[in-house]
């Protein structure tokens, strides 16, 4: 868990006693806010020194908290993420036999609440970076995630023959396994030749116990089973099954291939198209959120006046993109 900044609490605590009770003041007006012998130190003095010590990582951060509330409002799904993520730290905490609340202490929070609003807040902006990513697709990417990736659904039997490994085992025992998997699905091919029918050797010898019971009978989509098992059932032809077993990390797999449907229209699957390539961008690209948010204190038409907060301010926002591109390579 990240140390919470405390500088924006500071800042504003100092500027709003401006005006506010009493205080002291230098002849210039400057407000004193600390005295000792041979020194005193201004409001000023402090906002400046302040700048220097995370001032424009602070400012972005309050930047981004009133952007992202202004874009995304608080619904449900943003308090289930909370509390999920709230009770997820819990038990973690727990399971160490550490004090979760004494840790929130620590880090800077004054208690849950608080700690489930950056929850919140950490959740608006995931869907902020998602909104944005969504914005910048072009119809050609998606297009071509279509053609490269879309595929009509394959109606087709199996049957699994895995291994009995143990984790115990010896590398000797284990191939020893694998040899005995394979001769036994090789055997099941055989029978197949014979005549004998698919669905009765599925119920029977199948270790899915998923579809054994129903003769291997599944349907799957691409990305929805191993690669092996996709590659095998689309390299057969509609009534035919797989004459060597197909291995997979689950084992041994013979595949009657049923049927495949036809491939559906991009209108009908866009949105999942969609889905799926702002989830592949996000997984590659950890620049995206920052960018995002640069998007959007540009929609709001930031404009920081303090030219050494401005520098600053470029400086993190460079080193942020820099960083977070370093890591994605």
């Amino acid at each position: 868990m990240k140390k919470k900044k405390i500088f924006a609490l500071v800042l504003v605590a100092t500027l709003m006693l401006t005006g506010c009770g009493s205080k002291a003041t230098l002849k210039n007006g400057e407000e004193v806010v600390a005295t000792l012998k041979g020194k005193s130190i201004t409001a000023e003095d402090l906002y400046d020194e302040l700048k220097k010590q995370g001032g424009a990582v602070t400012l972005t951060n309050m930047i981004d908290e009133f952007v992202v509330n202004k874009e995304i409002k608080t619904d449900d799904d943003a308090e289930s993420y909370a509390e999920s993520q709230l009770s997820s730290y819990k038990k973690s905490y727990q399971s160490y036999g550490q004090d979760f609340n004494a840790a929130l202490t620590a880090a800077g929070y004054s208690g849950e609440d608080e700690f489930k609003d950056e929850l919140i807040l950490e959740y608006k902006k995931n869907v902020a970076t998602e909104n944005y990513v969504k914005d910048e697709l072009t119809d050609d990417e998606i297009k071509k995630y279509y053609d490269d990736n879309i595929y009509g659904d394959i109606e087709a039997r199996h049957i699994l023959i895995s291994p009995n490994t143990k984790d115990d085992m010896t590398d000797d025992e284990k191939d020893e396994a694998e040899k005995k998997a394979k001769k036994e699905a090789e055997d099941i091919i055989k029978k197949l030749d014979k005549g004998e029918k698919f669905e009765d050797l599925a119920k029977e010898y199948s270790d899915d116990e998923g579809t054994a019971s129903k003769g291997g009978k599944l349907t799957v989509t691409y990305g929805s089973v191993v690669d092996e098992f996709w590659d095998g059932a689309s390299e057969l032809k509609d009534g035919e099954y797989s004459k060597e077993p197909v291995k997979s990390e689950y084992g041994y797999h013979i595949i009657y291939r049923i049927k495949q449907k036809e491939k559906p229209e991009l209108k009908e699957v866009r949105d999942d198209v969609i889905d799926k390539l702002v989830e592949e961008k996000m997984n590659n690209d950890s620049t995206l959120q920052t960018k995002a948010l640069m998007a959007l204190r540009k929609k709001y038409n930031l404009e920081i006046s303090d030219d050494e907060l401005k520098k600053s301010y470029d400086n993190s926002v460079n080193s942020a993109l820099s960083a977070n591109q370093n890591s994605s390579n």
